[in-house]
């Protein structure tokens, strides 16, 4: 398995456009962006080609989720607001060609069921799956938890097993965090098997405080050996706090991750 560096957290001292070269002299085999969308995607191409990276995940745009709001992929009412997301990931994806696109389900909106969530968010997973399978793009959706982001939609692997359930489309998977899981204190080796080749990207972080490993008290390898055994050969994504003002500080774990 190969490790990136999620420049959203990591690197975050420099200006954006300096990450991706800081991850490579790191030693990283990759980034990923949460939200890259103030760099022009011809720049981030260029960027990526001279650091000799790839881009392995970016999220679409999700309106106000990152500011407590709902966002959009779950929200009937935001239909239009998330087509118009579609689109611009579209043509952005078109240029910087990330491998992921991730669809946040975002938040419970006040006045919406759950059901009624999961069917727009379930009908516009598909959508976006049809539309970036044409790019050779996969769609995945991740589950995060209700402690540190309450009203979450999908927070456990058995949701996000149901919700690709109901999607069912070949190009849309499963975002799993390792940190989100062991942060409900979930049997993170029971949620990866029953995932199994669902699993199309997966992030860690150390946990508790969400420090890089080796800060906290997770057992990462009884953890790999699990995703080794569901036949996961994708990428493991760095996506912690650095504990002070410079990332490389904190990377003494890297060589040996990367040795396994």
């Amino acid at each position: 398995m190969k490790i990136a560096a999620n420049l959203s957290m990591l690197f975050n001292e420099r200006p954006l456009a300096e990450r991706i070269m800081a991850a490579r002299v790191a030693g990283f085999d990759g980034v990923e962006i949460q939200f890259p969308y103030e760099l022009p995607a011809v720049q981030l191409k260029e960027l990526l080609e001279r650091a000799g990276l790839p881009l392995v995940l970016i999220n679409l745009p999700a309106g106000d989720f990152m500011q407590g709001g709902p966002g959009l992929a779950a929200v009937p009412s935001r239909q239009a607001a998330f087509d118009r997301a579609l689109q611009e990931a579209l043509t952005y994806a078109a240029m910087a060609r990330p491998m992921c696109v991730n669809v946040l389900p975002g938040r419970l909106a006040e006045g919406v069921t759950r059901e009624q969530a999961l069917e727009t968010l379930a009908d516009n997973l598909r959508k976006s799956a049809e539309a970036f399978a044409l790019l050779g793009i996969r769609v995945v959706c991740e589950a995060i938890n209700p402690l540190d982001m309450p009203g979450f939609l999908i927070n456990t692997p058995e949701h996000l097993q149901a919700l690709l359930e109901r999607v069912d489309h070949p190009n849309c998977q499963a975002q799993l965090d390792l940190y989100h899981m062991a942060r409900q204190a979930l049997d993170i080796v029971a949620g990866i098997r029953l995932l199994g080749r669902r699993i199309g990207h997966v992030q860690f972080a150390d946990h508790p405080g969400r420090g890089a490993p080796g800060t906290g008290s997770m057992a990462f390898e009884p953890l790999i050996d699990a995703l080794h055994a569901v036949g996961y050969a994708g990428w493991l994504a760095a996506e912690y706090r650095p504990e002070g003002a410079d990332t490389t500080a904190d990377l003494g774990w890297l060589a040996a991750w990367r040795e396994r």
